[in-house]
């Protein structure tokens, strides 16, 4: 029995890129938890939609990609600016900042770490851009906003930008 392929996205491709690097993060540990991936659907459908009927529909159509744990090296080249490239930086150190699960655990664990570091490289970022991408996200912790939210508005940001 062959492999199906979901059908094209009602998003583009360049919305889809930025999606799967996000998820490729949130997967580098090896763990997506059922409810992370509900809320991500929620947010990120909701950014794409016009009305509730096509978010339902965007959001089935979303769940099997970001079920795919697709390589970084395939997606990175896809990015077409710098800003793209430095949204995906944020968004991905956000994403590994908040998956401590348990009391004690390490923020960042080793497997997130070498997924980031690999992102970074991959996107050809000096470690003084790293350390100011990671500075400006640290500084942005200490609002009020939680990570899908500040996933949701800073891609809703960039779409619009």
């Amino acid at each position: 029995m062959a492999l199906q392929t979901p059908p094209p996205p009602s998003i583009t491709p360049r919305q889809m890129n930025l999606l799967r690097i996000v998820s490729s993060m949130a997967w580098s540990d090896g763990n997506l938890a059922e409810e992370e991936v509900e809320i991500m659907l929620d947010r990120f459908s909701s950014i794409f939609s016009e009305d509730s009927a096509q978010k339902n529909h965007l959001s089935r159509e979303l769940q099997d990609y970001l079920m795919q744990n697709i390589p970084l090296e395939e997606l990175t080249p896809k990015l077409q600016t710098k800003e793209e490239k430095e949204l995906v930086l944020r968004l991905g150190y956000e994403v590994i900042q908040s998956s401590a699960r348990a009391p004690g655990e390490e923020i960042i664990n080793e497997e997130e770490a070498v997924a980031y570091n690999k992102l970074a490289q991959l996107l050809g970022f000096s470690p003084e851009d790293v350390s100011r991408i990671e500075s400006e996200v640290t500084a942005g912790e200490h609002s009020e906003e939680n990570i899908i939210d500040s996933l949701t508005r800073q891609l809703e940001e960039f779409m619009q930008g």
